[in-house]
């Protein structure tokens, strides 16, 4: 499912339009990516935590020469999903 898809499908279930569908995707995403910036999670009972995890720094290798080369540590946002999505996936009623 893509952006478009997506909003189509909550429109649908809300009964509202797609234009207002598609500013509370795009208000969902702004307040998710702001708070990751600030190093802080959001926690979606029953459905998951978005989350930054730290990255050490650590050697690589370039895969065309071979030479190695030093990557920083970095930042990368995560998503751990919760017991009842897990569920769901599976198949399971929880």
């Amino acid at each position: 499912m893509n952006r478009k898809e997506l909003i189509g499908a909550l429109a649908a279930k809300t009964g509202s339009t797609k234009a207002d569908a598609d500013r509370n995707i795009a208000a969902l995403i702004e307040i998710i990516t702001a708070t990751l910036k600030k190093d802080d999670n959001v926690a979606l009972v029953g459905f998951g935590t978005f989350e930054v995890r730290k990255r050490a720094a650590r050697t690589g290798r370039n895969p065309a020469t071979g030479a190695e080369l030093k990557i920083k540590a970095s930042k990368v946002p995560a998503f751990k999903a919760g017991a009842t999505l897990k569920a769901a996936v599976n198949g399971a009623k929880k």
